[in-house]
């Protein structure tokens, strides 16, 4: 018995042993690769990349003001954007636009009230925008709300009143 303790004393003193080589003469951020732009220039563009553009159906910010929702505010159209909010938004948002949905609840701050007079009071190209590149921590949904549900859910927001 008393070997093996010794042999567990060993390996456990080994593993301490490069713990602590590792924490005092592991590699430092001094150490690492890094740009400066006071000091030096950044690196040419690496050759076949491609530059970023804002994601597909995001209009940009100047043509946001004449931007409106081409869909009816029918029932029938209010009612697909209330079950497409509950696909997308409700989990920040909450049941009602409260802003206190169950990952909502996690922010700081938390997500606005969809109820509010600023949300109400913006353009509906505005909430189009809004809703795809993301807002405080508001993941970009440009890549996840399918373009044709969209507008929809613009649509059920203006629906939403005061609770």
């Amino acid at each position: 018995m008393s070997r093996l303790l010794k042999m567990l004393f060993a390996v456990i003193a080994l593993a301490l042993g490069v713990a602590l080589c590792l924490l005092f003469t592991g590699p430092r951020m001094r150490d690492q690769i890094n740009i400066r732009t006071y000091q030096a220039q950044a690196p040419a563009t690496p050759e076949g990349s491609a530059p970023v553009e804002a994601p597909p159906g995001a209009p940009m910010d100047e043509e946001l003001a004449g931007l409106t929702n081409p869909l009816a505010a029918t029932a029938d159209n209010v009612e697909r954007g209330r079950t497409y909010y509950q696909y997308y938004c409700v989990f920040c948002h909450g049941g009602t636009g409260a802003g206190d949905g169950e990952a909502g609840r996690s922010f700081f701050p938390s997500p606005p009230s969809l109820h509010s007079a600023r949300v109400q009071s913006a353009s509906d190209g505005s909430l189009f925008r809004t809703m795809l590149t993301g807002v405080g921590h508001e993941p970009v949904l440009a890549y996840t709300v399918l373009p044709e549900h969209r507008w929809y859910l613009v649509l059920y927001l203006r629906s939403l009143s005061e609770p």
